[in-house]
């Protein structure tokens, strides 16, 4: 229990940015809310927040912690739900945010199952590569492919995904295998391409540091898939997610390299405003989390699921 107190302190504290909104919010004195922020730090042996007399910040610790707590305290929230469901019906509209590759094969493609469950519900998607805000557009809920840290929002893991430098047997039977992130330089890389705005920088951990990488190659475009495909194609390297080709790689059909450098995670995530908590989003985060850990589900390359 103390531990729970703990963690939700430091999470209202993060949130509100000020130690006495915090205090209010969680209906304790503002002594005992630091106190419990103090014995976790103790117990953490870090230091979580920089305090000073005007200004209360979070450390790159205190970050990535956060990010940990918030997924702890949402699975808490919708363990219970699940325990003592509210049985009444839900209704009204909800507004997805998504990526076009992934929303279109692995979130709207389950629209369907969700309002046979609630047929009261209206469902609006918007499959972009644009990152609105949330907020302003008045979105109820944001799927991502990768992490999220920002105390004005609520991050719950959808399932777990990794991002892998990949391509053919057949490419490197010709082109050779690339052995250090040095040797990107050599290789044809796609690209992501953003409305003419090329993301040519891959993301790498060395050294227990985040490494960017800009690489080079003689394709980019916007969709995801047509990428897979390229890589597929024997064309060039490609740096995908596990979801979009997982099967692939066990299949052999690609091959990954430099594993030793990719990032621990780039989990899929979904995302939902703190000051507009909404029921919707909590169940429609729990029929994609269950579907995601169906046996199989994985099983084709970023195959539409029905």
């Amino acid at each position: 229990m103390n531990r729970y107190r703990e963690i939700k302190a430091f999470v209202a504290v993060a949130t509100e940015g000020s130690m006495a909104k915090a205090a209010i919010k969680e209906q304790i004195t503002s002594g005992m809310l630091g106190r419990r922020i103090d014995d976790l730090e103790k117990r953490l042996g870090i230091k979580l927040l920089r305090r000073t007399t005007r200004l209360l910040t979070l450390t790159e610790q205190g970050r990535l912690f956060l990010k940990h707590c918030e997924e702890l305290l949402v699975d808490l929230e919708l363990g219970e739900t699940s325990l003592f469901p509210d049985t009444s019906e839900v209704s009204g509209q909800m507004l997805v945010l998504a990526p076009p590759y992934f929303g279109r094969q692995h979130v709207a493609a389950h629209a369907g199952r969700f309002l046979a469950a609630n047929p009261a519900v209206r469902l609006s998607f918007n499959l972009t590569n644009d990152y609105p805000d949330p907020v302003q557009e008045d979105y109820d809920l944001c799927i991502r492919i990768g992490n999220v840290i920002d105390p004005n929002f609520v991050t719950a893991k959808l399932a777990t995904n990794r991002r892998v430098v990949c391509a053919t047997p057949a490419y490197f039977a010709r082109y050779g295998v690339p052995r250090t992130l040095q040797d990107l330089a050599d290789h044809n890389c796609l690209a992501v391409n953003l409305q003419a705005d090329r993301h040519r920088d891959w993301l790498f951990q060395e050294g227990g540091k985040l490494v960017s990488v800009k690489v080079d190659g003689s394709m980019d475009c916007s969709d995801g898939g047509v990428l897979v495909e390229w890589a597929r194609n024997d064309h060039c390297l490609s740096w995908r997610s596990t979801w979009e080709v997982g099967a692939s790689l066990a299949s052999g059909e690609l091959v990954s390299v430099l594993d030793e450098y990719a990032l621990p995670s780039f989990d899929l995530t979904a995302v939902y405003p703190r000051n507009k908590p909404s029921r919707l989003a909590r169940l429609f985060i729990d029929l994609l989390r269950d579907i995601y850990a169906e046996p199989g589900y994985w099983a084709h390359d970023g195959a539409l699921v029905g």
